[in-house]
């Protein structure tokens, strides 16, 4: 069974022993969005869920951690970040051939453009600055309270993660891009002294990672939360501009380009400020930095979607192999952040 396919029959067995007052049969239908855990909604007569899964086949080590994603959503339940209800985590890889969650489905708006065309100049100020408040919860949780105070390592959160992203590039590597050893080089030498720092970050904080209430601008959901860690917030931060430097389109679903002003959304500068003010914060020096990284990370985790695509694991192949074409792209992007400073 291939990741497009989910066992229904399986699922539904399953959920009947394990859910209390679930019934099925279920009719399911996957999401055509995400390239890494694919995402299945299931439609049963006791309701609408949805059941998130490792793809089947090898995969790298820490890749795909379902069971992190199903536990810092369950930490956060009642909390300023908002996230879906969880229900189970079934780790059993004989039920469906990999390990998988299952949670309440979210009604919700999705957006994958951040130049948000559909809506007015009042209404995207008001998803972005939600964007911006919500990420600025992310950042606020108490860790000890809900939980999470051992959900990531002490110690240097850069130092670690650029040297856990060389890794996973090199084992999904499958050609050379002079562009990423020269990004990861520059990384390894420019790693900022330990600040102490020390919260929950969602690792992939990007608008289509977000779902907004169907007539309002707030959200209802945080989701795709495979990446998360305790770790230095200013890469969640990082991570939103760096998205917004890419191309506008399908593919590049950025900002490069575009008269921002004339459509009501803030200046890079602009939201990196409201996020200081939200944390009392004075400003941040040497952003390029943690700018760079944040293209590395990207481009490792393109690689590797690049790879599955090849190897046929991919949720959506043909998208897959497309994105892997951008590794250079974003390599590059990061080699300018870190020249810019």
């Amino acid at each position: 069974m291939d990741a497009t396919t989910l066992d229904t029959v399986a699922v539904d067995r399953w959920l009947s022993d394990n859910l209390e007052g679930y019934k099925g049969p279920s009719v399911t239908t996957k999401f055509n969005v995400g390239q890494s855990n694919p995402t299945f909604r299931l439609d049963a007569p006791s309701g609408q869920y949805v059941l998130r899964r490792k793809p089947p086949g090898v995969l790298l080590k820490s890749a795909h951690a379902v069971d992190r994603e199903f536990r810092v959503q369950k930490a956060l339940a009642g909390s300023d970040v908002p996230v879906a209800k969880m229900h189970l985590l079934c780790e059993d890889d004989d039920v469906i051939g990999s390990a998988f969650y299952v949670m309440d489905y979210v009604e919700g708006r999705n957006f994958d453009d951040p130049r948000l065309q559909e809506l007015t100049n009042e209404q995207r100020g008001a998803v972005i600055n939600e964007m911006g408040r919500v990420l600025a919860a992310i950042h606020s949780v108490d860790i000890n309270a809900v939980g999470l105070s051992d959900y990531g390592p002490e110690g240097n959160y850069f130092e670690r993660q650029v040297g856990r992203w060389t890794k996973q590039y090199k084992a999904s590597e499958t050609e050379s891009v002079p562009q990423m050893d020269a990004l990861a080089d520059w990384l390894n030498d420019n790693i900022p002294a330990d600040d102490g720092k020390r919260t929950l970050v969602h690792g992939d904080y990007r608008i289509d990672n977000m779902l907004f209430s169907k007539d309002g601008e707030n959200v209802v959901a945080v989701l795709d939360w495979e990446l998360s860690t305790i770790g230095h917030p200013y890469a969640d931060l990082a991570a939103v501009i760096m998205q917004w430097q890419m191309p506008p389109g399908n593919e590049g679903r950025g900002l490069a380009g575009v008269d921002r002003a004339s459509l009501g959304l803030p200046t890079d500068e602009e939201f990196v400020a409201a996020y200081c003010k939200r944390m009392g914060l004075p400003g941040i020096k040497n952003f390029g930095f943690y700018l760079a990284f944040c293209f590395f990370r990207m481009a490792g985790i393109i690689q590797g979607v690049k790879k599955r695509a090849l190897d046929g694991n991919a949720s959506d192949p043909e998208r897959a192999k497309r994105l892997g074409g951008a590794v250079p792209l974003f390599a590059s992007a990061g080699l300018e952040a870190a020249k810019r400073g």
